[in-house]
């Protein structure tokens, strides 16, 4: 009987709340390993339990709410991580029973046979001398024991970490924090020397687009064998992506009192990256009624962002005969639940995403696969994501980006256009093609002899 590939893949990013485009990246990984019949483990770094009950464990697991830990127990721990450090950490399972109902966090939650935890894993990896010494990187990433080896352990972001006897695969998504290095808060020097272990160290690196790979191979200096852009994919659940439209108008003008199809959206985090302030701008100066709702939580810099977003800038006069009513015209809330999300995409004229670099735009993808028209940016790999599927523009240029929103907004032919392209687009990036493009790469990293030929593209 041939044994059952395990792939782990690290729950870095798949406890946040409000989710992100990675954590979107690693849930989506987890169903399509599943699919392809692979053992599928989760490794997390929540807090421990504060006790020994295996039900304390899976209650510590959902909510760190859970208690106190007894000082006996802190002492206990820490000698045994005194005694292991030298060597690493080690993974204990997380016994999930259903007697904690988490039902609340399904959408949110990656496919998994088993989940693993390490206490402050992800705070160790950051605080683990793997990027203060370029000497014996193995030896400096930090080790993984996993009780049940897996056959590979992708991880989903570059994190200086590795199982031993084990393949180790790192994706990494893009190097913004290199190429555009004042859109993010990352420390460059620790991020380079990060990016240069693994880049090193990795058994394969895999990305997102070729505008990454070629990235990744130039600034790091990798050969084209050891990088292979896989894409990545969007599974819209087909009970929110089919939802009537009469079910959508009602959910977008009941919740946010704006009219189904006559409003613009964006939706992502308020930070440099994605060029929000220059949006913001550039839409006022287009001088369209229709208004602009943006969703996304406030990251870094974002106050300099919505500089504009004041009293004035938002509202307009409007005459209805004798009377002056005052009307918004940009809306901005920090989160929206998935299935919401997805009537918002549905329901606006239009997606507007004029980021500064991606290295992929999934909200591009999912707007396209909902038949939403998208302006887009033509920096990065969101004009190689698009293909003809939007409408693309100068991200730097304020005046391009509002003649852009201008002539979407009055110009319904194009938007069908648009909209039709869009999902025939979207289709090149569907679960299916994803699948077919991961399986190679596992099957040469897990080959006997891996053919360096093999992978790459």
């Amino acid at each position: 009987m041939v044994e059952k590939r395990c792939i782990l893949i690290d729950g870095f990013n798949l406890g946040l709340e409000t989710g992100t485009g990675i954590a979107t990246y690693a849930r989506n990984l987890s169903f399509c390993t599943h699919s392809l019949g692979y053992k599928t483990d989760i490794l997390y770094g929540v807090r421990p339990a504060p006790g020994m009950h295996k039900l304390l464990h899976e209650i510590a697991f959902f909510d760190p709410l859970v208690g106190d830990t007894p000082a006996w127990l802190k002492m206990l721990r820490g000698v045994r991580k005194a005694l292991t450090s030298p060597i690493g950490v080690t993974a204990s399972r997380v016994p999930i029973t259903g007697r904690v109902i988490f039902t609340q966090y399904k959408s949110r939650m990656p496919y998994f046979d088993t989940i693993w935890n390490v206490p402050d894993l992800f705070g160790r990896s950051t605080r683990h001398p793997a990027i203060t010494d370029d000497l014996f990187s193995r030896r400096w990433r930090l080790r993984v024991n996993i009780p049940a080896r897996p056959h590979i352990a992708h991880w989903t972001y570059p994190l200086p970490m590795f199982v031993p006897g084990t393949k180790n695969i790192y994706t990494i998504h893009d190097l913004v924090p290199l190429r555009l290095p004042y859109t993010t808060l990352d420390n460059k020097r620790n991020y380079f020397k990060t990016a240069r272990l693994l880049a090193r160290e990795a058994d394969h690196i895999v990305t997102v687009s070729e505008t990454s790979r070629k990235d990744i191979m130039n600034i790091l200096g990798l050969p084209e064998w050891k990088v292979t852009n896989t894409y990545q994919s969007v599974e819209i659940p087909h009970k929110y992506a089919s939802k009537p439209d009469d079910i959508v108008k009602r959910e977008v003008e009941g919740t946010f009192n704006i009219k189904y199809k006559e409003y613009m959206l964006f939706f992502g985090a308020i930070e440099p990256k994605k060029n929000v302030g220059r949006l913001i701008e550039a839409y006022l100066a287009s001088k369209i009624d229709t208004p602009l709702l943006i969703v996304g939580k406030l990251a870094w810099k974002s106050e300099q962002e919505l500089r504009l977003l004041n009293e004035d800038a938002i509202a307009y006069l409007e005459r209805i005969g004798s009377l002056i009513y005052r009307r918004r015209r940009i809306f901005q809330i920090d989160y929206a639940p998935f299935p919401l999300l997805v009537s918002l995409i549905k329901g606006a004229k239009c997606l507007l995403f004029p980021s500064l670099y991606e290295g992929f735009g999934l909200p591009v993808l999912e707007a396209m696969q909902l038949g939403t028209p998208v302006l887009t940016s033509t920096e990065g790999a969101t004009p190689e994501i698009a293909g003809d599927g939007a409408l693309l523009i100068d991200p730097y240029d304020t005046r391009a980006i509002a003649e852009g929103i201008a002539v979407l907004d009055r110009d319904a032919e194009l938007r069908a256009s648009l909209s039709c392209k869009g999902r025939k687009r979207a289709g090149v990036f569907s679960p299916e093609a994803y699948s077919r493009r991961l399986e190679a790469v596992y099957d040469a990293v897990l080959a006997p002899r891996f053919d360096r030929r093999s992978s790459g593209r």
